[in-house]
């Protein structure tokens, strides 16, 4: 069992207290004072840790990549041999999982995403961080067989991304769909791309 460092656990608290800040604040309530508020810590503790805005950034993406990790649990998913339905459960399990009990990190991650937009630095490290994800689908999407599987992944994170953003911060928010409207979602997208004759 592995035990953290005590500089590990504050710095795990700074970045939680700074990604709920970007998801009730947006980047503008993003301070280092305003982080060591909401985290409960003395002043000065989030500039020990990150000394420039670049730094707390970086820190808030790193430990946004480790909640997410633990919800998408794409390390989880069954092995796509064994067959495509019980891959469908698993991926509809987690889409649904972020839309419904992860809204606040849905939320920071937009902000980052915008942010990174406009910082260069930021970008690299944002899109390092997001690569595992990325790379893990792209492997489940070729072991269902997909002839084009980059591209296949890419429709897959651009159809959860774009789920996602309706019913977190789209017109969608009051009408978030259920666990079976999900499932069809994916049925219906993974049979166009592998050239399926129906659903699984």
């Amino acid at each position: 069992m592995s035990v953290r460092t005590p500089g590990a656990a504050r710095a795990d608290l700074v970045a939680d207290a700074a990604l709920a800040l970007l998801a009730g604040r947006g980047m503008r309530g993003l301070t280092h004072r305003a982080v060591d508020e909401a985290a409960g810590l003395p002043q000065g503790s989030t500039s020990n840790l990150a000394r420039t805005r670049q730094a707390l950034l970086e820190l808030a993406v790193r430990r946004l990549a480790e909640r997410e990790a633990r919800v998408l649990a794409l390390h989880e998913m069954p092995d796509p041999r064994t067959g495509a339905g019980s891959l469908v459960d698993a991926l509809a399990l987690t889409a649904h999982r972020a839309l419904t009990g992860n809204r606040e990190l849905t939320l920071a991650r937009y902000e980052l995403a915008l942010e990174a937009t406009r910082r260069p630095e930021l970008r690299a490290y944002f899109d390092a961080a997001g690569a595992r994800f990325r790379d893990q689908l792209t492997a489940l999407v070729t072991g269902l067989g997909s002839t084009d599987p980059e591209r296949h992944s890419l429709s897959l994170i651009a159809w959860a991304d774009g789920l996602m953003f309706s019913c977190v911060a789209g017109s969608f928010g009051a009408r978030v769909p259920d666990l079976a409207e999900v499932r069809s979602d994916l049925e219906e997208l993974l049979a166009g791309m592998l050239g399926a004759e129906k659903p699984w």
